[in-house]
């Protein structure tokens, strides 16, 4: 309330109102924005219908307030505002949080998915909140949407990119520098291997590299990885008679977001 009624005062300038409220002896943002914000959470929503959601850090000081109540309120309302417009300016919100809360507050990033044709978006907050995970899945068949074993795979995904933590979807999104600097490092690291033999093994390294980088490569969790994701998918597809494909996904973790 002190914040609100500064920034009528001041006619929504934000540093005179920071100037009220430092004159008038209460603490604010204005003496707190220099202080690092390294702890947070991972915070998501998904729309009814889960045709659109959205992946945001948020980030304060200690993992005292990471932890507490009104901060993780505060976290779940500028997730709602910024999935229903992407381009919200939070300021006042946030300048109102770091006042009512005690310590900086800085919304560090957010990624936005909204569903192509046919398909579902889920996401997957782990315990303690400091990885998301936010995926698009999509389904040749409006029906397999509504079905039930369409959506568990769905969840098994995140569970799969929350455990997993790959990098892209498939090999195809590999990026070619990613890529040219595996074979390098595989190649040196067999250099002494008669010539026949190098290329055999490069690829067969970079094989594994695949395994842990690309999503559909990698063995799925829940089935102790004796398949691939890619595999375990093409099975529930046939079950239901429908090609699902994974199309994106993110993967935030606290701390990772440029300062």
């Amino acid at each position: 309330m002190n914040c609100k009624k500064a920034l009528s005062e001041a006619n929504g300038d934000l540093d005179t109102a920071v100037d009220i409220l430092r004159k008038k002896g209460i603490l604010t943002a204005g003496t707190k924005s220099d202080r690092e914000a390294r702890e947070g959470v991972i915070a998501q929503f998904v729309q009814p219908g889960g045709r659109l959601g959205i992946l945001v850090e948020i980030n304060c000081e200690t993992d005292f307030v990471a932890r507490n109540d009104i901060f993780k309120a505060f976290c779940d309302d500028v997730a709602k505002k910024l999935a229903a417009n992407p381009g919200a300016d939070l300021e006042v919100d946030r300048v109102a949080a770091v006042a009512k809360i005690g310590e900086n507050i800085k919304i560090a990033r957010h990624h936005r998915l909204e569903v192509t044709g046919n398909g579902l978006i889920a996401a997957y907050i782990h315990t303690g909140a400091k990885v998301g995970v936010l995926v698009e899945v999509g389904a040749g068949k409006e029906a397999t949407v509504a079905h039930e074993d369409f959506k568990q795979l769905v969840k098994d995904i995140t569970l799969q990119i929350a455990a997993g933590h790959p990098y892209v979807v498939s090999r195809e999104q590999v990026p070619a520098a990613v890529l040219d600097k595996e074979r390098e490092i595989a190649a040196e690291q067999v250099k002494d291997k008669p010539p026949q033999a190098i290329a055999k093994i490069v690829e067969g390294k970079l094989e594994k590299f695949y395994q842990g980088f690309c999503l559909v490569d990698q063995g799925f969790v829940k089935r102790n990885s004796e398949v691939t994701v890619k595999e375990h998918a093409a099975s529930v597809a046939k079950q239901l008679g429908d090609e699902i494909t994974v199309r994106s996904f993110v993967r935030f973790q606290v701390g990772e977001a440029p300062a």
